[in-house]
């Protein structure tokens, strides 16, 4: 018999605590995400996800199939404390495929989209996804300016189902060897961005052109499903010369608008709305804000002109729009657009110098190297967090602190005694506070230190550091010590990371990340471990040391890193493999964690965050109300034939808004309520059934034979159909009651 780690089992689940009242955002179809690695000759970790539909008493089985043989349940019992398992007995010379099904009052769910750990695999806890560096080349085409050569780095990265199969692909920035800062001058190689699957393959290439200049703050890519229809769309700045996926070009191809410094101030500039399947672009319209009076934004040269932020919110509560930004330093300019029904229509524009709201003057030089989305007032629908300034989901301004630009921003619930959600973010100008603690609701201060800063404290860093205190505490570069939530020193030392967070080990504090490492900060002495180090990875961004991605991407609740291999001809995907010791939901599921996955890769990435506490002391975990693209049920529609061979017609309906792709039958099961014990056996078809692909608002049909003859008399059954689509990403169990031969 297979058993968990004694750790696994050693302390009750974290419970679900249901939100009411909200808004039911559509969010992606998510599968459970199944992963396994091998982490010695003989043991093997497989994680998989707890989702937002699973009841809090939810059990799991775990099944293992080996060189493609009938699966074999792991488990004696469903899991019911963590949502890990570490299996000893894998013969790892062969090919193994571990898949996942929930039970729910005793009824198994469908099976898990399979996760396959390939035979003699390698003792590694991450997976590899191979890339394909695009050729590099010299920038000659500033006019009077040094020609400069370049090749290409893996950059910044994004999640989301490109092509509808219920599994994750990456999209990922590369960036030359020659991209700038905006404060500095250079021709730069174009900036390229690719869609690649988890094994490798490609799905496209999208060269944006001489005119998009190369840098963290030029190009900030939203991958997200935009419209509902169960793939996502990528949202990004373009300009004349930029070639989409399928090869075509936008505007004009020999048009260049770069002067001998490198800069871009002059031409025409794009909104362009992508296929994330094919790369094709499906819409293009004029960037918002233009760039008019290159002075106008705090300089002539070109610096702060082109400082870009971009989010996706769902400012209705209910559907997800793309927020596209210009400028913090000075003037300040939100653009909120909607992609419905194949058009791209603008929502709301914010603007601190619109001259029928002379308020909003007080919003300029607010805005940090970074934006958060979050639902900071409880109604269900996102606000924009813009370092020291928030605008409200309807465009107008909520508040100004007035504290001044930053460049780090968190945003979570970091005092589990705090209902609202609180905003860390440092201040270069340090007036009158070099950090500051706010209430992210009503902009109140919480607490603030470093009064009158006369420097720049590059970074700062939140998160709940110490199993003893109820709560999270900052830091920052320089500051001597960690400050508690009341803003008073308690340490005199602090961890020289003030980088990302990550969810790691087996507690509820969470570690840190810098560079190519993960490290655990002692709070009693000091002392920095580390957990996790890759040699041969690199990290991005310069002295930011940034990964490609960092977040909750499969397995359990806790978190994965992404770093790029130093010759770039990989991603590896870290995942833990320290088995867990409770259980919550999916942070993908979580509104503000998804969406911060969508804005990491702007300008200076941040770490991802919850909307709820999660450390030491923390409740029970508030469950989204959500809705998806793909919505399975099913009917008996009729019953025919002899009692030894009747054929029940199953009618499977798809009420989402998106095409249930790869829909199948996965079983029937009989529970008899009544009548002389008997067992219907099914004659055919085998199972899975396919149904292929169900269009939105469609239904198909199959037939299935069932022998009654062990019946008599008119016994009665409640019969469970699993249905999926999309890989199990889409999955529900169809149940009829009082149904009889």
């Amino acid at each position: 018999m297979k058993r968990h780690s004694p750790i696994l089992a050693a302390s009750a689940c974290l419970l679900l605590a249901v939100a009411p009242g909200q808004a039911r955002r559509v969010m992606e179809n998510l599968g459970r995400g199944v992963i396994a690695v091998r982490t010695s000759s003989t043991s093997v970790y497989i994680g998989w996800r707890m989702l937002a539909v699973d009841p809090t008493n939810v059990g799991y089985n775990l099944y293992r199939s080996e060189g493609g043989a009938t699966p074999v349940k792991l488990n004696s019992s469903p899991l019911t404390t963590t949502t890990d398992y570490v299996d000893n007995t894998a013969h790892l010379t062969a090919a193994n495929a571990y898949t996942v099904r929930a039970v729910i009052n005793g009824v198994e769910q469908p099976a898990s989209a399979p996760f396959t750990l390939a035979a003699n695999a390698p003792i590694q806890q991450y997976l590899d996804v191979p890339l394909q560096i695009p050729p590099g080349g010299t920038a000659n085409w500033c006019p009077g300016g040094a020609a400069s050569s370049y090749t290409y780095s893996a950059n910044d990265g994004s999640i989301a189902d490109l092509d509808g199969d219920g599994q994750y692909e990456f999209v990922i920035k590369w960036d030359p060897s020659n991209s700038k800062d905006n404060s500095q001058s250079g021709c730069t190689g174009p900036t390229i961005l690719d869609a690649y699957k988890l094994d490798g393959t490609r799905l496209w290439r999208i060269n944006l052109g001489k005119n998009i200049r190369s840098g963290a703050h030029y190009t900030q890519f939203m991958v997200y499903d935009l419209d509902g229809d169960g793939k996502a769309e990528l949202v990004v700045k373009t300009a004349d010369g930029t070639v989409d996926g399928k090869g075509v070009v936008i505007g004009s191809a020999s048009a260049n608008y770069t002067n001998s410094s490198g800069y871009i101030l002059t031409g025409p500039e794009y909104l362009t709305v992508f296929d994330g399947a094919t790369g094709g672009a499906l819409a293009t319209t004029n960037y918002v804000p233009p760039r008019g009076d290159v002075c106008s934004w705090g300089d002539c040269y070109g610096n702060r002109v082109d400082r870009f932020l971009a989010g996706v919110a769902y400012l209705d509560g209910t559907n997800p729009s793309v927020v596209m930004c210009r400028g913090y330093y000075t003037r300040t300019v939100l653009a909120a657009w909607d992609w419905r029904g194949g058009k791209l229509t603008q929502r709301w524009v914010f603007d601190s110098e619109d001259p029928n709201h002379p308020a909003y003057k007080a919003y300029e030089d607010q805005g940090d190297h970074a934006l958060t989305v979050a639902d900071v007032n409880g109604d269900g629908k996102d606000e924009i967090v813009y370092g020291s300034a928030v605008i409200n989901n309807d465009g107008t301004g909520l508040f100004s602190t007035g504290w001044g630009h930053g460049d780090a921003l968190h945003v979570s619930r970091f005092d589990p005694n705090n209902p609202d959600l609180l905003v860390y973010t440092i201040h270069e100008g340090g007036k009158p506070w070099g950090r500051t603690l706010y209430n992210a609701r009503t902009g109140a201060l919480v607490a603030g230190v470093d009064p009158n800063l006369d420097k720049d404290p590059n970074r700062g860093m939140i998160a709940p550091l110490d199993p003893n205190y109820h709560g999270a505490y900052f830091w920052a570069g320089g500051s001597a010590g960690l400050f508690n939530l009341a803003g008073t020193r308690v340490t005199s030392s602090e961890p020289t990371s003030t980088n990302f967070g990550v969810w790691w080990d087996a507690d509820l504090l969470r570690e840190l990340e810098d560079g190519t490492s993960v490290t655990k900060f002692n709070v009693s002495n000091g002392a920095t471990s580390t957990l996790l180090s890759c040699s041969s990875c690199a990290s991005n961004n310069g002295t930011k040391a940034v990964p490609v991605l960092l977040g909750d991407i499969f397995g359990d609740w806790r978190e994965e890193v992404v770093w790029r291999t130093s010759d770039n001809l990989h991603l590896r995907i870290y995942t833990t493999t320290i088995p867990a010791n409770n259980r919550m939901y999916t942070m993908l599921q979580d509104p503000e964690y998804r969406l911060a996955l969508v804005w990491q890769n702007v300008a200076y990435n941040q770490p991802p965050w919850p909307s709820f506490y999660l450390g030491p002391g923390m409740s029970a975990v508030p469950q989204p109300s959500l809705s998806y693209p793909v919505n399975l049920s099913g009917s008996i529609t009729a019953k025919t034939g002899s009692t030894g061979a009747r054929s029940w017609t199953i009618q499977v309906n798809n009420t989402g808004t998106a095409p249930a792709n790869a829909a199948e039958i996965q079983g029937i099961g009989f529970v008899q309520t009544s009548g002389t014990a008997c067992t219907p056996t099914v004659t055919s078809p085998a199972f899975p059934i396919s149904l292929g692909n169900i269009a939105a608002g469609g239904s198909a049909s199959s037939n299935i034979v069932i022998n009654f003859n062990s019946c008599s008399g008119s016994p009665q059954f409640t019969v469970n159909i699993p249905l999926s689509a999309m890989q199990s990403a889409a999955m529900t169990l169809f149940t009829a009651t009082g149904q009889t031969e």
